[in-house]
């Protein structure tokens, strides 16, 4: 496995800039839910760092939940257009406020996906909040509720984000330098 430091173009969004944001997301969360009964789904595993982070600044009662859901071939970086859930919800979500969190949305299939998926469950209402929003690569409509940052069609990795399922744990967004990166085979 490289080293980040090697294969690293740019810091997209800083650690700072990343926080700030998250902390205005959960503000406006908790103000549209100020009852609470809020249900967050975490889409595993990118989505993890930033639901852990926004869930300490939604300041209504709300439960967490998470599912694993793939369109991305073993070791790709381009989407299949087809999701498959490996790993499915544990709370019935009938009548319930859902707010489905995820890392970034790219091609768009896999959030259209779950959220086709997710409507047949009949929950109260069903939303989406994502870290990062790919517009130049969307290819099937995403309804976005609460956005963080939109990027440009970058290749990028940290705070969630795999670069070969290493450095999710990075506090930044970067950008990789494809000149310098090797896929792990």
């Amino acid at each position: 496995m490289q080293r980040y430091q090697d294969v690293l173009a740019e810091i997209l969004i800083d650690s700072e800039t990343l926080q700030a944001r998250v902390k205005e997301l959960g503000t406006q969360i908790s103000a549209d839910y100020p009852e609470g009964e809020l249900l967050l789904i975490c889409i595993l595993r990118g989505g993890v760092p930033f639901m852990v982070d926004l869930s300490r600044h939604i300041t209504t009662p709300h439960m967490m939940d998470f599912m694993a859901v793939s369109s991305y071939g073993v070791g790709a970086r381009t989407s299949t257009g087809s999701a498959r859930v490996t790993l499915d919800l544990q709370t019935d979500i009938r009548d319930k406020n859902v707010l489905l969190i995820e890392d970034i949305v790219d091609s768009g299939y896999t959030i259209a996906s779950v959220l086709s998926m997710l409507e047949t469950r009949q929950p109260k209402t069903l939303r989406v909040c994502t870290l990062l929003d790919k517009p130049e690569r969307r290819e099937a409509h995403v309804p976005i509720n609460y956005l963080g940052f939109t990027i440009p069609n970058k290749f990028v990795f940290g705070y969630g984000l795999d670069l070969d399922e290493y450095y999710r744990n990075l506090p930044f967004v970067g950008v990789v330098d494809l000149n310098k990166y090797k896929p792990s085979a």
